[in-house]
């Protein structure tokens, strides 16, 4: 029997490459949708107020946001089934539900800030709302109707790359370096508005959509367990680049607005817009602007959508992912659809939008111990060798209790101050 040949170097490493072209997309669509239109705007109200002193808290959630995220890429790689379906199967119709409803608040919640993001932009270049939100709701159900997953997923990327003008915007405000230490070694626990920002932040790293999302999106992609390393790094690669993003839009604001404690509060997204963009010139700054939170929303949106309606029909027992008819798959089309036009008549109606934006990621936050537990307990669940056990078990099971408990805790406070 002949060994067989060893395969050259750059040989395997263009392979592998490939490979990971092939695989990429769920990881960095969710984390582009995770640096959204309402963590944008937390970010930004962070900076404005406290300064510098919540950046160290952008770069400590990169590893929390992988691993949740890794969890759900692993449970829906192994068992080809999604969140809800998997919780239905394996806790009862009943925590199946408590889960879906959950997520359906959350990612209606997420929804409305993503179109006050884009209310804000129309705003800014004097365009009506209900113009803007018709245009997005056609927009959006057109390509969901007549598109398959990978052309979502490739409009996906290409639309949320714009998000990466807030890094240039960040590098462009130039930050004072002795500054960035001072405040992030000044951390006010005593201060409820402090914590209740710790908690918003938190919330928009974390969300519940983002779990289901991942999920679902790689058992529709068809992706088998010799894909896992790939989606990995994909995952990984998607979690820094999003808390860059999110760090990015903090400095920027802190710049220009923060530096003293409980400093100024924005509110509207044309302050944001101000307070982000002043260096660049007001005309190119507000179109930088306009670009990158017009990138965030529109990937979350598409991002929520899908992962409510995919986990609404999980729930109910229906396979029915892009591509399907209309009629063929009514209760994901149906419920798609009803959430894009719902969120668009309450934007319409001229809520506070940079107020809403923040308490949707304090509510975010206060939902995490609900379903981090369910996603530490379905890993559990798994099969050897992809089962969570052992010393990695404990150690996630200490990061994500810790996790829930900061959140609700922070919470809380900042609620009850």
């Amino acid at each position: 029997m002949t060994e067989p040949r060893p395969v050259p170097q750059p040989q395997a490493s263009r392979s592998r490459l490939r490979r990971f072209f092939a695989v990429a997309g769920p990881g960095i669509v969710v984390m582009l949708a995770d640096s959204d239109a309402g963590g944008m705007i937390t970010a930004a109200q962070s900076g404005a107020e406290w300064g510098y002193r919540l950046l160290p808290l952008q770069f400590l959630l990169v590893p929390l946001l992988y691993v949740v995220q890794e969890l759900a890429l692993r449970l829906g790689v192994v068992s080809q089934k999604g969140q809800a379906r998997l919780i239905r199967e394996n806790f009862g119709a009943f925590w199946a539900m408590v889960a879906t409803t959950a997520l359906i608040v959350a990612s209606f919640g997420a929804l409305l800030t993503e179109f006050s993001g884009l209310a804000g932009v129309s705003a800014l270049f004097h365009v009506p709302v209900p113009l803007t939100m018709a245009m997005v709701v056609a927009g959006l159900s057109a390509m969901a109707y007549f598109g398959s997953y990978l052309t979502v997923e490739r409009i996906a990327i290409a639309i949320g790359a714009f998000e990466l003008v807030f890094l240039w915007v960040a590098f462009q405000a130039e930050p004072d370096l002795a500054e960035i230490t001072r405040e992030a070694l000044d951390v006010p626990v005593s201060e409820p508005r402090y914590l209740y920002l710790v908690a918003a932040n938190i919330g928009a790293a974390i969300m519940p959509w983002m779990i289901f999302y991942q999920q679902s999106a790689v058992v529709e992609k068809k992706l088998k367990v010799a894909d896992l390393p790939a989606a990995r790094l994909d995952t990984a690669f998607g979690a820094i680049l999003t808390q860059l993003v999110t760090a990015a839009v903090l400095i920027a604001t802190t710049a220009t607005l923060g530096g003293e404690r409980g400093g100024a509060s924005l509110t509207s997204i044309g302050e944001i817009a101000g307070a982000l963009t002043p260096f660049l010139g007001q005309e190119i700054g507000k179109l930088v602007f306009a670009l990158g939170i017009t990138g965030a929303a529109i990937v979350a949106t598409i991002v929520v959508t899908l992962a409510s309606a995919r986990t609404i029909s999980d729930m109910l027992g229906f396979d029915q992912p892009l591509g399907h008819r209309a009629r063929e798959a009514r209760w994901f089309y149906g419920s798609y659809t009803a959430m894009l036009i719902a969120a668009a008549l309450i934007i319409t109606s001229g809520v506070d939008l940079v107020n809403l934006s923040v308490a949707v990621q304090v509510m975010n936050a206060l939902f995490l111990p609900l379903v981090l537990g369910f996603l530490f307990l379905l890993a559990r669940r798994l099969p050897r060798p992809y089962r969570l056990e052992g010393g990695y078990a404990s150690a996630i099971a200490v990061l994500l209790a810790g996790t829930g408990l900061l959140a609700v805790f922070t919470a809380i406070a900042g609620i009850g101050g």
